[in-house]
């Protein structure tokens, strides 16, 4: 007598044996490895930002010693550092003597 396969019949059969899967579908395989790729990717790139704001954030600091060191330098020839950066102008303070 020849038997017939009824789809998934394999399946249930398992399941009410209470058998239970050993690795889940290539598709859900898949799913999670892109999810979790695509996660490692997201955080590469956070790392790499936050490492270029790291290196920014030191020249800043090089260039605002350089103004530190320029506006000393001002006040010792100019007896002030308040000056305008458009054209130059000095803007003495009413009690400061000017050294000409």
């Amino acid at each position: 007598m020849a038997t017939t396969k009824t789809k998934g019949t394999s399946k249930k059969i398992k399941e009410l044996k209470g058998i239970k899967p050993e690795k889940v579908s290539k598709e859900h395989l898949d799913k999670v490895q892109s999810a979790v790729s695509d996660i490692n990717n997201a955080y590469m790139e956070l790392g790499r930002l936050s490492a270029t704001s790291h290196n920014f954030l030191h020249e800043l600091a090089g260039r605002q010693d350089k103004l530190t060191l320029l506006q000393q330098e001002l006040k010792k020839e100019y007896g002030t550092d308040d000056i305008n950066i458009q054209d130059g102008a000095i803007n003495y303070a009413d009690d400061v003597e000017v050294n000409s």
